[in-house]
């Protein structure tokens, strides 16, 4: 019998993020988005920055987190998230995060040759996805500022 929900855990080095039981997730994996349902064949995945998007079994909405690269591991009763940063919506400030992304466009648009270009653009993917999960929980179209 396939399980009807999914334990999904979300852990970075400095602390247990979440844990919460629920009925889908989808994870920005390093290719594409994964979407995952109670039942999934187990995997394991590298993860991207992205939004990580869940459904608590109490709620018809989604819930959104912001990811920033690591590994998951899927089986058909839970999913286990080892993420480099992750973050809620609630926590994200911003009005900071559009002040990161204005400085890695400014270092990019810089000219300077020794611009580290990975470094450069892992920044400018970090500031948009932080921005784009803050101005969704906000509810401020991410066109918008």
């Amino acid at each position: 019998m396939l399980p009807d929900k999914v334990k999904l855990t979300v852990v970075t080095p400095e602390r247990e993020l979440l844990s919460e039981t629920v009925v889908e997730v989808q994870l920005p994996g390093a290719d594409g988005y994964l979407g995952v349902l109670p039942g999934h064949a187990p995997l394991i995945t590298e993860l991207g920055v992205g939004e990580l998007t869940y459904q608590p079994t109490k709620s018809t909405e989604s819930t959104v987190l912001a990811i920033m690269s690591g590994f998951a591991e899927v089986l058909p009763d839970r999913v286990t998230v080892l993420a480099e940063t992750a973050e809620r919506a609630a926590e994200i400030d911003l009005a900071r995060a559009e002040r990161a992304l204005k400085r890695a466009q400014e270092r990019m648009s810089s000219g300077d040759p020794n611009l580290n270009w990975d470094r450069a653009a892992i920044a400018l993917q970090r500031a948009l996805i932080r921005i784009q999960v803050a101005r969704k929980y906000h509810g401020v179209p991410v066109g918008q500022r």
